[in-house]
């Protein structure tokens, strides 16, 4: 087990209460959803990010490890405005909440050839939600005027995988 620094504000509580959560026996679907109900109720505030971390990068957004272990890890991404992610899959289920700003997603199906997007939502501050593999495709996005930051929970050791990212889609959008 990895611990990075279990003293920022939460992050222990939220390690402890995830590790029990993945203990269990549950398929990835239901584990998203229970963790996704656990970070509801103990989402931390930007403030488990330093003041130089929540700053991001004005090149590229910035993921924060915060912690890993074999059967989960927690970061915080820093999205600035106009910053997102290519479309993409992931490896684990997730689950993610907003700690500042709005994070815009996008979801995909894909359809042979091509993807059809299935639905868009603006993620305000407090919301939470979860998801699991397959079904997953979407892009993350900062369409706003502020610095938007999210806290990420995947059902991956990301310190032994090198990204929670499964495919990446380069295909039209119908």
């Amino acid at each position: 087990m990895e611990t990075m620094s279990l003293t920022r504000p939460g992050l222990a509580e939220l390690v402890t209460g995830v590790r029990e959560l993945t203990g269990r026996s549950a398929t990835p679907r239901t584990t998203a959803f229970a963790v996704a109900d656990l970070l509801r109720a103990r989402l931390p505030s930007p403030a488990i990010l330093t003041g130089e971390e929540r700053l991001g990068d004005p090149a590229h957004y910035v993921g924060h490890t915060l912690h890993t272990e074999a059967a989960f890890s927690i970061l915080a991404v820093v999205w600035r405005p106009g910053q997102e992610t290519v479309i993409h899959d992931h490896i684990a289920w997730c689950a993610f909440g907003v700690l500042q700003g709005v994070e815009y997603e996008t979801l995909y199906r894909l359809d042979g050839d091509h993807l059809t997007e299935i639905g868009r939502t603006a993620g305000q501050v407090g919301e939470v939600s979860g998801f699991a593999p397959p079904g997953d495709i979407h892009r993350v996005r900062n369409i706003g005027d502020g610095t938007a930051i999210s806290l990420h929970i995947y059902g991956a050791d990301l310190g032994a995988a090198p990204s929670s990212v499964r495919r990446v889609y380069d295909l039209p959008v119908r």
